[in-house]
């Protein structure tokens, strides 16, 4: 095959329909940029009461940025929800869909088995993918019929806001498929970065040692919170301080992720637990989800 048929072998695959399953802050902010963009978008969940809360979550967001359009904004509002649809059916969310990207619990199992429930309703040739941001790729689609057809796709939240989208091939996406996941993010407007299936893929895997190695330094008594915030804040120009994003994120989500690291790689020592961050999750302090974590955010 000539180069010129390879190219537009690999542009053949066109994202047009899309389904999202779960209705979470991650699942309903990836189906609203996906219908504001001009897909017809399906939203999945298992009850009718988070799809209710999804679609007024979405309306309001939507109405924020109609506030700023003048006139068109109505119609914009009307357009974008008029390309949704909300189900509960399995059935229902893969028979259109050229691209199903999953957004639900980052728990390997649960995903493995939505994913083949997914491959029996969807046809040959949709596209299958995670947001996982902690989990390898390769593992929840390791017991899919049709392995080349899937990868990942790491949403930022809050997804309307955030421009970056993490393109992850794993072992076995096909070229084809990889091209038409950068190319759909392009048209999600966001911008794309490639990556392979390793630990973190590219955000995570650098913050996530960045953020425990600021809690060592706090554990080992070289630097106070305080002073480590405001050194990487003034110093480095980021805006949130490790100790106040590691609050944003939840002490939870970063044990989550460093423990499954962890146990995959126990070797590698920027992956060794914090007895820190284990005594804060312990004591159910994790962050500002509930009032406190290394700073209180508890209303005085």
């Amino acid at each position: 095959m000539n180069s010129r048929l390879i190219a537009n072998s690999l542009r053949s695959l066109k994202v047009q329909n899309v389904s999202v399953v779960g209705s979470g802050l991650m699942g309903a902010g990836i189906a609203q940029v996906a219908a504001q963009t001009g897909h017809n978008v399906v939203l999945n969940d298992l009850n009718e009461a988070a799809l209710g809360k999804a679609q007024a979550g979405i309306e309001k967001s939507l109405g924020r940025v109609a506030k700023k359009m003048g006139d068109e904004g109505p119609k914009f509002v009307e357009d974008t929800m008029s390309r949704m649809t909300f189900t509960t059916s399995i059935e229902e969310t893969a028979a259109n869909a050229d691209l199903v990207v999953e957004a639900i619990v980052e728990n390997l199992g649960i995903k493995q088995k939505l994913f083949s429930d997914l491959e029996a309703a969807a046809s040959a040739q949709c596209i299958l993918a995670t947001n996982t941001s902690s989990l390898p790729v390769s593992a929840i689609g390791a017991n899919l019929k049709d392995t080349s057809r899937f990868g990942g796709l790491h949403f930022f939240n809050p997804v309307p806001m955030m421009k970056l989208l993490e393109v992850i091939k794993a072992n076995d996406t096909s070229d084809e498929v990889f091209q038409a996941m950068l190319d759909w993010g392009k048209a999600m407007n966001k911008t794309t970065v490639k990556c392979i299936d390793t630990p973190g893929f590219i955000v995570n895997r650098l913050l996530v040692p960045y953020l425990m190695e600021a809690i060592r330094l706090v554990e080992r008594g070289h630097a106070t919170k305080e002073d480590v915030d405001i050194a990487m804040k003034l110093g480095a120009g980021h805006p949130m301080g490790p100790l106040q994003l590691a609050d944003y994120v939840g002490l939870d989500t970063c044990k989550f992720i460093l423990d499954g690291w962890h146990q995959e790689y126990p070797n590698e020592p920027l992956f060794n637990p914090v007895d820190t961050l284990n005594k804060l999750n312990e004591e159910g302090k994790i962050g500002m989800k509930s009032g406190e974590g290394f700073y209180s955010y508890k209303k005085k």
